[in-house]
């Protein structure tokens, strides 16, 4: 194992942010769902009590008992407020401080940097440009992702858990953003961050970063695995599989989305368009892992050929 390669990568200035969201991320996301278990227990309780659910608070936070129904802003928020203002400060004065800011010399067509990588949050794009056509992964994808975030309040027919934690009330909702921000972001981030070196090979953490490495792995198109040579009967077959992957995911997407009880009322509530957008984004959401898996197990570039585009 290579560990000063490995801390190389770590300690570079570029990197840091990347390594605070290792630490961070998993925290808040461990606090999220504690306080969503502790509200749920809460409700829980109050649902198994109705004498009780008339009196008692209704959040976890800031109740104590003995206290009133409204707790002032001051002092207890903006002592909070003020605290957290003065660490965060701190924080980056020491940040700017001991940490030379990460610029490099003018760029130089002649000498190419290897590996040339974009700036940290946007190394899970670039890490989707290795699996999809760059019209897809550079306009098609982003475009889907802010097109998605803007249609949630429009999509989301959920009135529950507004203003306080609770996973048992939003366990759709909840899973499907971990899922994307996770895995489907955050983890491209780490993998081009950590992972791809020179010529964006793929070396894993502790193996050095050989600029001479070669790599003798072919990528086939999937009509080429199955033997066809012409068109149409290319973009054909294509066609089909892709067809057949909305079809099925879809119906997946469907199950996933009514699986319990209070989806299926959720679901009763959505307009055809909610419930038709909704099932686009997520068929488009599920095609990145599976697309990733087939480049990754079997080798195979495109799905779709024609001769105006490649999915």
């Amino acid at each position: 194992m290579d560990w000063h390669q490995l801390w190389v990568i770590v300690s570079a200035p570029d990197n840091i942010p990347i390594v605070a969201i290792v630490f961070l991320v998993p925290f808040f996301v461990w606090y999220g769902f504690r306080q969503s278990f502790a509200t749920d227990r809460l409700i829980a309780k109050l649902e198994g009590d109705p004498k009780l659910a008339k009196v008692h608070h209704r959040k976890i936070e800031p109740y104590r008992e003995g206290w009133e129904q409204k707790v002032h802003v001051w002092p207890y928020l903006l002592r909070v407020e003020l605290l957290a203002t003065i660490i965060v400060t701190v924080i980056l004065m020491v940040w700017s401080i001991t940490v030379n800011a990460p610029l490099e010399e003018p760029a130089n067509p002649n000498l190419t940097m290897n590996p040339s990588k974009a700036p940290w949050y946007f190394l899970g794009l670039q890490e989707i440009l290795v699996y999809f056509d760059p019209w897809i992964a550079g306009v098609l994808m982003p475009t889907l992702i802010i097109v998605g975030l803007i249609a949630i309040p429009y999509i989301d027919t959920n009135p529950l858990g507004n203003g306080y934690y609770t996973f048992r009330q939003r366990k759709f909702a909840i899973l499907t953003f971990c899922f994307g921000f996770l895995i489907l972001w955050l983890l491209l981030v780490l993998i081009g961050t950590f992972i791809r070196g020179p010529g964006w090979m793929w070396f894993w953490p502790g193996e050095t970063w050989d600029h001479h490495r070669l790599i003798f792995e072919t990528n086939v198109d999937f009509h080429e695995m199955l033997g066809i040579k012409s068109q149409p009967w290319i973009g054909l077959v294509g066609f089909l599989a892709v067809g057949l992957y909305v079809v099925v995911f879809g119906f997946l997407t469907h199950k996933l989305i009514v699986w319990t009880e209070f989806n299926r009322k959720i679901y009763a509530r959505m307009t055809l368009l909610q419930y038709l957008t909704l099932q686009t984004l997520l068929v488009s959401m599920w095609a990145l892992p599976l697309k990733i898996a087939l480049r990754q197990l079997f080798r195979i570039k495109y799905v779709w050929v024609t001769p105006w585009f490649s999915i």
